[in-house]
């Protein structure tokens, strides 16, 4: 096993309520001080089918985050961001489903369909799946907030921050035909997330934990007893590592992550800060 000599710490606290756990959190990670220089800031749940939590990310959730940015960081703009994968919904009709239209009303905050934003495309000859991607231009432009929840993958093994980004993948270069609007990732579903990963990761990632799926992302049991906590972390892959051992899932049997540590992130070892 390879480890990596810089320890990316894990923030994680037990969960009371959005409005007293979140702010709590994110206050011991130092998010407003990252934030400073920042000119707009994307938060990206996982709202992958109108399924309510924990098999997409509370609105709750992120409502509680985007209060925080308008408090700490006032001059922001925040962008919700999805690119759902759903075969029968879009983009919009998931929003509605999961009361995200709501939160364009607060102050500075848009709502954004990632599947019909223009992209650019990007190149990287290290990449073996995708050695070109086409992705939303504005991802670039912006600080990139991760807003997973904490869920085993019935092809990935699981579903967290860096598998979230699959939702930045423009339906029009990745559906290949099928009825899944990302249907060409479900092809070495392993590389291909760690390379998409190698065009854009997480700046930051706030994982619900309190609840978890056990078995699958869409269908089966959740945590018994539930893990009752969120996480955060600037590392990607220490924050998915974490999530792993929330799950009962060795995170070097996991492709991507076993191939992001020590390029990506570090996920061992592992340095988690109770707050």
């Amino acid at each position: 096993m390879i480890k990596s000599k810089t320890k990316s710490p894990v923030y994680t606290c037990s969960f009371t309520s959005w409005q007293e756990s979140v702010p709590r959190l994110l206050d011991a990670a130092g998010l407003k001080k990252r934030l400073a220089s920042a000119q707009k800031v994307i938060i990206k749940p996982n709202l992958v089918e109108p399924q309510p939590p924990p098999v997409t990310t509370p609105v709750e959730l992120v409502a509680a985050l985007a209060g925080y940015i308008q408090t700490s960081c006032p001059h922001l703009d925040i962008i919700i961001a999805e690119g759902c994968g759903s075969s029968s919904n879009n983009t919009w009709q998931v929003f509605e489903a999961l009361g995200y239209t709501g939160l364009a009303d607060l102050d500075r905050v848009t709502l954004m369909d990632l599947n019909e934003a223009p992209s650019v495309l990007m190149q990287n000859s290290k990449c073996r799946r995708w050695p070109e991607m086409h992705l939303p231009k504005i991802v670039f432009e912006s600080f990139l907030i991760s807003v997973p929840v904490l869920k085993a993958h019935s092809l990935a093994g699981i579903t967290l921050t860096m598998k979230n980004m699959i939702g930045l993948a423009p339906p029009a270069h990745y559906r290949q035909g099928g009825p899944w609007k990302k249907a060409s990732f479900h092809q070495g579903i392993q590389e291909a997330v760690f390379d998409l990963n190698r065009y854009r990761t997480p700046d930051f990632t706030l994982l619900d934990a309190t609840i978890g799926m056990q078995q699958a992302h869409l269908w089966g049991p959740t945590c018994n007893p539930p893990p009752n906590r969120l996480a955060a972390s600037y590392d990607p892959v220490a924050i998915d590592s974490y999530g792993c051992r929330l799950l009962k899932i060795k995170w070097d049997t996991i492709g991507h992550i076993a191939m992001a540590h020590g390029n990506l992130g570090a996920a061992e070892p592992l340095m988690v800060s109770e707050v």
